[in-house]
């Protein structure tokens, strides 16, 4: 086996597939999104050259800017959203009764598609006969709140089914890291005197570090390129109050074909995130 693996005949035939996979699924892409960001072009007819004229105007749209300020708050959001995974992780780990049960109900969120999951959200936040309006007026709420009309607060509503979908993920994540924390330290740790919370604090997340940096870059890039429930639920308005990048970019390829334009859009997405990835690294020194 030795002799076969130290072939590099052999390492070559099994790099390959992968690399041609990661070539011409990623790396190709990527570059011919850049060059169509050098076109006027509408997606059907014959291409024109007119340089950096789309990568100018994307910095000076305001509207770009405006949908990249909605996906950066999605992201810190959804970093803000892990702590409340981290200790239903934590409260899960602790082996109470029943936590084999949410853990399943924390995970069919999972098993829904998008738009399910928009669908649903869009009768529960029904102004007239909404759940959580319903839930209001039964409280004494004369005036219930347009959740999804109202421009001030269409953004924040929609951040909250986004949170859902994802929740099961991040959880099971960190439970899994969490069940594998050593029992060892953890029953020392109450022999001298530790109580939950000083155990979670000191012993428990320290130890699961590096999972949790690894989820922070997950959730911000994630959140930057967010796409479809966003779409399905509001299709960026009213007006542009829930415009992001993504679907930004899909209104100016196929809205309106402009395919050179929403090209540009779409490199410019690509290196927000790679930047954004590269900050986090270096605040966290996942590399240490």
């Amino acid at each position: 086996m030795k002799n076969v693996m130290s072939n590099k005949i052999v390492i070559a035939l099994y790099v390959l597939p992968a690399l041609f996979l990661v070539l011409f699924l990623i790396y190709i892409p990527i570059v011919l999104t850049g060059y169509y960001g050098l076109m006027d072009w509408d997606g059907v007819g014959q291409m024109k050259f007119i340089g950096l004229e789309n990568y100018k105007k994307l910095i000076h749209d305001k509207l770009f800017w405006k949908s990249t300020w909605h996906s950066v708050l999605l992201a810190l959001f959804s970093v803000l959203s892990l702590v409340g995974y981290l200790i239903v992780s934590l409260v899960l780990a602790s082996k109470i009764k029943g936590a084999n049960i949410f853990r399943k109900i924390y995970i069919i969120p999972m098993l829904m598609s998008s738009v399910a999951i928009a669908q649903l959200w869009v009768k529960i936040f029904d102004p007239m006969n909404g759940l959580i309006n319903s839930v209001l007026t039964m409280l004494g709420m004369k005036n219930t709140p347009l959740w999804l009309a109202d421009p001030n607060m269409a953004l924040y509503a929609i951040f909250v089914p986004i949170v859902w979908q994802y929740a099961g993920f991040y959880i099971i994540i960190i439970y899994a890291a969490l069940i594998n924390v050593p029992q060892e330290l953890i029953e020392a740790a109450r022999i001298d005197g530790a109580n939950a919370f000083q155990i979670a604090y000191k012993i428990k997340v320290p130890l699961i570090s590096g999972v949790l940096k690894v989820l922070i870059i997950l959730a911000v890039v994630g959140s930057l390129k967010y796409f479809d429930l966003i779409y399905v639920m509001t299709g960026g308005g009213p007006g542009d109050a829930t415009e992001v990048i993504a679907s930004y970019m899909y209104k100016e390829a196929f809205g309106k074909f402009n395919f050179g334009y929403g090209s540009a859009i779409g490199f410019g997405l690509l290196i927000i995130s790679m930047g954004t990835t590269w900050i986090i690294q270096k605040l966290l020194n996942t590399n240490k």
